[in-house]
């Protein structure tokens, strides 16, 4: 049987930012942090990637790098005269385009790159070569307009990767699972109006973008119903991020009938990202992504791709995707939870979970349709 592919470089983790501390420039009254930058750093993703060959995880995985996405892929969704300025602007030394997207010289290589994995990675799993594969993508891609990068996004790694997917003829129908604590605004609004791409974003609400990722968000034309929006109250941990797989996730993409399932894998929902404020631990994770194999061996042959996107606990996030890719690869190494005692114990109580269910109970209604 194929192994659980595995696609990273080294260069991913060489994309630079620029002086900021959180996501505030340094200037005025913000001081520099003593690391420096914004919190999309290479830590997080070079520490999964070194967790995963300290414990002989890496060593049961088929490993590959993959060529940077070309120019005729990138147009598919970015205009030309975008990646025209993109390049640009890196050559000559770097810059900002977006919102809190600053890259280096040779950004743009790096960025083409990292949806260059992504590319290869969902064509290795469409055609059989690998069992799925997960994507160490960095920068990540969830945010990305077509001509406006913002959340740490430079190019829209997913969407890129699907419209390849779809004129190589790999596929016709795909789903984008966005588990990323914050909202996939990107990936939906390239979406918005296909009936061909079922978009699902779970997230904290009105956390980023603050102004998209309301529940009525639902499409428009012919992609009306197929963008669906789960806005979360901070404070949910695993059991409502299970429930939610189950009442909204499963039902919406068995419905939706795909040829390949994408995850956009992020991990700050985690108990100790900087960035949010929600509560799903280790296991939390390795459920979701057990639940999600399920579908994707019911519904599509096992295709599954996950791809990296936002989390940035250094020190957790390596857990987290640990125990993800060795559920993917039906490994029995476990590097557990360090903080699993502490984790368990901030899980939210059962009176807080019912209100949760609640919420979720009333969203069902208003996406199942």
């Amino acid at each position: 049987m194929a192994a659980t592919g595995f696609f990273w470089d080294e260069k991913c983790f060489w994309h630079s930012g620029g002086n900021y501390a959180l996501t505030m420039p340094v200037g005025d009254f913000v001081q520099p942090l003593a690391a420096g930058g914004l919190p999309e750093n290479p830590e997080t993703k070079r520490r999964l990637k070194n967790l995963m060959d300290v414990s002989g995880l890496l060593a049961e995985l088929d490993c590959r790098s993959a060529a940077p996405a070309t120019t005729e892929d990138l147009a598919r969704v970015h205009p030309v005269d975008f990646l025209t300025k993109f390049k640009a602007a890196s050559d000559a030394g770097g810059g900002e385009l977006g919102l809190r997207t600053p890259f280096g010289r040779g950004g743009y290589e790096i960025a083409a790159l990292s949806a260059g994995l992504t590319i290869h990675s969902l064509a290795a799993v469409m055609q059989g070569e690998v069992k799925n594969a997960y994507s160490l993508s960095r920068p990540p891609g969830h945010h990305c307009l077509p001509d406006w990068p913002n959340g740490f996004c430079l190019l829209a790694n997913i969407a890129v990767a699907v419209e390849a997917a779809i004129a190589n003829g790999h596929g016709k129908r795909f789903v984008v699972l966005d588990w990323d604590v914050h909202h996939g605004n990107g990936t939906e609004h390239i979406f918005y109006g296909r009936d061909d791409v079922l978009t699902i974003s779970i997230h904290q609400d009105k956390n980023y973008p603050p102004d998209t990722g309301d529940i009525g968000a639902r499409g428009e034309g012919a992609g009306l119903g197929y963008n669906i929006n789960i806005p979360l109250p901070a404070g949910c941990g695993d059991a409502t991020y299970l429930y939610v797989m189950d009442t909204i996730v499963a039902p919406a993409i068995r419905r939706f009938n795909p040829d390949g399932i994408i995850v956009a894998c992020g991990f700050d929902a985690s108990p100790f990202d900087p960035l949010a404020h929600m509560l799903v631990t280790v296991d939390g994770f390795r459920q979701m992504t057990r639940k999600v194999m399920e579908l994707a061996a019911e519904l599509c042959d096992d295709k599954l791709l996950l791809v990296h996107e936002g989390g940035y606990s250094e020190a957790y996030v390596p857990f987290c995707g640990h125990a993800v890719i060795a559920e993917m690869a039906g490994s029995a190494i476990n590097t557990g939870d360090p903080l699993e005692f502490a984790v368990t114990n901030r899980q939210p109580n059962e009176r807080m979970q019912a209100f949760h269910r609640e919420l979720v109970d009333e969203m069902v209604a208003e996406v199942s349709g």
